[in-house]
């Protein structure tokens, strides 16, 4: 593989969640698609793309800041996941299994973080 990153199973895991929410996000209603559909698909990649920005020719330390920014990404994530549920726009199951999947990757960035 060309780049660091794609090694990362935190990005490869991050890649997958950013794929179901752009799945997710094609039965949000039209009115939302400025909305809450573009905020949580933007945090889903941001998730994705901090990671991968940070991990390639920084040092350490930048890198840690950059998996904060991905960290905070992913809770804004399931934040508009509870939005969604409370709009009624995803079921019940979709949401747990989002919820529990980005509490997942929440962790495995946490513990890439806290061993550089």
């Amino acid at each position: 593989m060309a780049f660091r990153f794609e090694d990362l199973q935190v990005w490869q895991r991050a890649m997958d969640l950013d794929d179901e929410i752009d799945r997710l996000t094609k039965n949000f209603p039209k009115e939302e698609l400025f909305i809450l559909t573009s905020q949580i698909k933007r945090a889903a990649d941001s998730v994705v793309l901090n990671i991968a920005e940070g991990s390639t020719g920084q040092t350490k330390a930048v890198f840690k800041v950059f998996l904060g920014y991905s960290l905070r990404s992913a809770i804004e994530v399931v934040s508009c996941l509870f939005i969604a549920k409370r709009r009624n726009y995803i079921l019940e199951e979709n949401f747990e299994k989002l919820y529990h999947d980005y509490e997942a990757l929440v962790k495995m960035i946490t513990a890439l973080r806290n061993s550089i």
